[in-house]
């Protein structure tokens, strides 16, 4: 029998409304929403629910929200019965994926992404930085061109390492157009400029990186109960300090999801269910290995179907 791994989304998975069917149907539910706007003394059930969506996609804002929504659900499906033998998380998503292993409480767990998605906002005057996403180039050979216009003034850094012929570029607005320009010389088949508030994932986030340490320092951080993939070295990791420095990593260094997708197949994962708004993540690990089964658990419809057909593969 192979193993599951849960994977939670990052930020551009969030909808208004996500969420709403839940707090209808569980009391559980409901309840972990009023402790979220309990702790951050903010109403973001109600923003959740009722937008409007340009608040919503305040990286202040979004980060807990689909914290929120993520461990909801996965508290919902662990009380079914399903649990993962391995974690991860994209980015914003890896905070969920820690929550899941129990290495921060849910309330901390939200906290801490809301500190985070303000700390990411204020690292980089509004304007200066973005993001762009390079379709069908080799890693090797975009990281060289990037490595190239920053020595040559411009920062820009390979960011996400979504799956094959799918990275997304980070950096100054200058460095990303030059970086940007030179994928496409080199054949890259589009070049996709990101609607994003930063240059998230960059060298340019390491001012929010150590004061995201001071955070994480004032916090209850556990050693995880389940494995979890780091994003910042693609490898399990279980204990408490080792965690802390790879969220503190993770800020600066590129998200190594296609790396920690195959490492869970190493692992012998050869289902994946993604828990969280949208289905991001699945049509990339379909892209990474067709091989693999992946689910979506997204709503209360999806959580009974899919707690449903993995309680059959027991």
């Amino acid at each position: 029998m192979g193993k599951i791994a849960f994977v939670f989304p990052g930020q551009g998975s969030q909808t208004v409304g996500m969420g709403a069917d839940l707090i209808e149907a569980y009391p559980e539910a409901k309840k972990m929403f009023e402790a979220v706007d309990q702790r951050l003394a903010f109403p973001l059930t109600e923003l959740i629910m009722n937008g409007p969506d340009d608040a919503l996609k305040k990286t202040e804002n979004t980060q807990p929200a689909l914290l929120t929504v993520s461990a909801v659900l996965c508290t919902l499906l662990e009380k079914q019965g399903i649990k993962p033998d391995y974690l991860a998380g994209h980015s914003l998503g890896e905070y969920s994926a820690l929550f899941a292993a129990g290495v921060l409480g849910f309330e901390d767990a939200v906290y801490a992404v809301r500190k985070r998605g303000k700390l990411m906002e204020a690292a980089v005057p509004a304007g200066k930085g973005t993001m762009a996403a390079v379709l069908g180039l080799e890693a090797e050979q975009l990281k060289a061109i990037c490595a190239n216009v920053s020595e040559q003034g411009d920062s820009v850094q390979t960011a996400n390492l979504n799956c094959p012929g799918q990275i997304v570029i980070s950096g100054t607005v200058a460095g990303v157009e030059q970086a940007s320009q030179r994928a496409s010389e080199a054949g890259a088949r589009r070049v996709v400029p990101l609607a994003v508030s930063g240059p998230f994932h960059s060298s340019l986030m390491k001012p929010a990186a150590e004061k995201m340490r001071t955070v994480l320092q004032a916090l209850s951080v556990r050693n995880a109960d389940i494995p979890v993939i780091a994003n910042s070295t693609a490898q399990e990791e279980q204990t408490a300090a080792e965690i802390c420095d790879h969220l503190i990593e993770q800020l600066y260094s590129p998200v190594r999801w296609t790396e920690s997708v195959e490492r869970l197949i190493e692992l012998g994962v050869d289902t994946f269910v993604e828990v969280g708004p949208g289905k991001v993540l699945s049509g990339l690990i379909r892209k990474i290995n067709r091989k693999s089964t992946v689910f979506q658990v997204n709503n209360v419809q999806s959580l009974i179907d899919v707690s449903e057909k993995l309680k059959e593969r027991v």
